[in-house]
């Protein structure tokens, strides 16, 4: 008994050991975001719960595919297909990463099948839905400005969230037409911004900013809340919906909903899928695609208008 207790131990302090390895791999070889990270661990951290749950002695190092498609099975009993897809896809990380370390010879989760799943597409907003929104804005009070100002940023530029809070008054080159901003993983990128969008962070930051107290941290800061320091992420998303309340849409409207109207509208006007990925820092041209979701309506005009046999 007491060396099946060693044993055990043994080989989740190896799993313990193996985890930090790899949050330290994500952190310092790929630069992601401690929230990217987190998620990872718990997927891991699961695995690791139902092995001591079973008394299952294997390594991260032995671990069979068989032992791993049964816990993915019970799992599935849990979750949606969704986050099962997730847990297969972490899983597959962290197994690729012990391969590259030599830790292992294959990876087994291989041979583990995701499940199909529909991609989720965010509500998008119409021209005059965006306008409408913005319009609702109340300019009378000082963070009106600074509000209309975000809004236009977010839909002219297609930012996530989280770049837009950490945009800098020396990521503005508009003189030259772009903004440089700081997304996924450190990964920077530059950004073309309209006329129309620079004149509302110019009356913004010229006639609201310049008259605040501002943090000594938060100096080169752009968009900032009444303390003088960065907006939080739950700060933006509460702003847009008291905006949506307020013009009584239906719509789940939340940041992302603006990043994806940008993709929609500029794919719809004609754009180019490859520049579209590039403005919204995609590394892979099938996230971009996601955006691909026009009616059939439009295809079949498409077709009657482009093809020889449709011509008149």
């Amino acid at each position: 008994m007491g060396e099946h207790n060693f044993t055990f131990s043994f080989l989740l302090m190896n799993w313990q050991q193996a985890l930090v390895e790899y949050q330290n791999y994500l952190t310092i070889e790929r630069g992601l975001s401690q929230n990217s990270i987190l998620n990872y661990s718990l997927d891991i951290k699961k695995l690791i719960g139902y092995l001591e749950q079973h008394k299952i002695k294997e390594g991260p190092a032995t671990i069979s595919t068989q032992i791993l498609q049964q816990f993915i099975y019970e799992t599935a009993k849990m979750v949606n297909s969704r986050t099962q897809a997730r847990i297969i896809s972490g899983l597959k990380g962290f197994f690729n990463y012990l391969v590259f370390e030599q830790q292992r010879s294959e990876n087994p989760m291989d041979l583990i099948e995701t499940p199909k799943i529909g991609r989720k597409l965010p509500d998008v907003l119409s021209v005059e839905e965006i306008n409408t929104l913005i319009g609702a804005i109340d300019l009378s009070t000082p963070h009106g400005e600074r509000n209309r100002a975000m809004l236009e940023t977010l839909y002219g530029c297609g930012l996530r969230v989280s770049e837009l809070i950490q945009l800098k008054l020396s990521d503005l080159y508009f003189d030259e037409d772009f903004i440089k901003v700081t997304g996924k993983g450190n990964k920077q990128r530059l950004v073309p911004i309209s006329s129309v969008n620079k004149k509302y962070i110019d009356l913004y930051r010229n006639l609201v900013r310049v008259h605040q107290s501002i943090a000594a941290d938060s100096a080169d800061v752009l968009f900032l809340n009444r303390r003088g320091k960065p907006l939080s992420r739950a700060m933006v998303f509460t702003i847009i919906q008291r905006l949506k309340e307020k013009v009584g849409s239906k719509k789940k409207i939340g940041p992302h909903t603006f990043r994806h109207s940008f993709a929609t509208h500029l794919l719809e006007n004609g754009a180019d899928l490859r520049a579209i990925q590039q403005m919204l820092g995609h590394e892979s041209i099938t996230t971009t695609e996601i955006y691909v979701h026009v009616n059939r309506k439009h295809l079949a005009e498409v077709v009657e208008a482009f093809h020889p046999r449709f011509q008149r």
